[in-house]
């Protein structure tokens, strides 16, 4: 599949026919669906009806909500209506947010067994992946990974682990804000639901920051890294760093304040992104 070099990132709720039309006439090549889209995959059906030639992934269909079985049965809905157009990533999500969670690695295996088992093809999903164990598996069985709140460091340590020819699609949040101290206010309410999630914690705690960085919202060190800030000019040259370290796309996240327009500063990234 075709995914271009950036994508877009947002949860159902934030998308609709007119943003999406909007976002591929700016030139984005995916429109990605985040927050665990229900296994109907209406959310994404949505998003290939308002459009005519980008792709459309979910990242991520979560395990434990979702049965294998009923993604399949709507990832081949989705492939009759709109060939070729559509990526199903799918993950563990969380343990605190799943009481039955245990054995996440054997319950990945046994759910990409299932997409198997449904003809579902390797190459049309990826896998979230953060550390090393689960990297390795998304090249090996999917089209490879999509790591979440990472940073370009990250990025290129995953595509070592990797190595050539596999998807690597990081996601990046940014607020479009130019006075620093809005803008890390901005991302602090975004990123402390993750702050109490242990894998970002430990996927943090890989990458060099302490439980210091991590307490009492998060460090400005932490906050800066995680979130990119400034202008789009500024914002524009982070997500050229993921590049840079190996990445094939990145899905971006525009972070703002409750009912802001979306699509201007998509706009103002896309000029300057090329």
């Amino acid at each position: 599949m075709e995914l271009g070099r950036y994508g877009i990132w947002h949860g159902g709720q934030h998308y609709g026919p007119e943003l999406a039309a909007g976002l591929e006439q700016a030139g984005y090549g995916t429109l990605w669906l985040g927050s665990s889209p229900e296994s109907d995959l209406r959310d994404a059906e949505v998003l290939l009806a308002a459009t005519s030639s980008v792709a459309v992934g979910t990242s991520i269909v979560n395990m434990w909500k979702s049965p294998a079985a009923d993604v399949a049965a709507s990832y081949h809905r989705l492939e009759d209506d709109h060939p070729g157009r559509f990526l199903l990533g799918v993950g563990i999500g969380h343990r605190e947010a799943t009481g039955e969670y245990k054995s996440p690695y054997r319950t990945i295996v046994g759910y990409l067994d299932e997409l198997d088992d449904a003809k579902v093809p390797a190459d049309r999903r990826a896998l979230a992946a953060l550390g090393p164990k689960v990297l390795q598996l998304s090249g090996a069985r999917t089209a490879g990974a999509l790591p979440y709140l990472t940073t370009p460091e990250h990025t290129r340590e995953a595509r070592r682990t990797l190595g050539g020819g596999v998807l690597l699609a990081p996601e990046q949040m940014v607020v479009l804000e130019t006075d620093p101290e809005i803008a890390r206010a901005t991302a602090r309410d975004r990123l402390a639901p993750y702050l109490a999630l242990s894998n970002y914690t430990a996927s943090f705690r890989r990458l060099g920051f302490t439980d210091e960085d991590i307490a009492d919202g998060g460090s400005d060190r932490l906050v800066d890294a995680m979130v990119l800030h400034g202008s789009a000019v500024e914002v524009a040259a982070g997500l050229k760093a993921h590049l840079d370290a190996g990445a094939d796309h990145v899905a971006i996240q525009q972070l703002g304040h409750e009912g802001i327009d979306l699509l201007p500063g998509y706009e103002a990234l896309a000029t300057v992104l090329g």
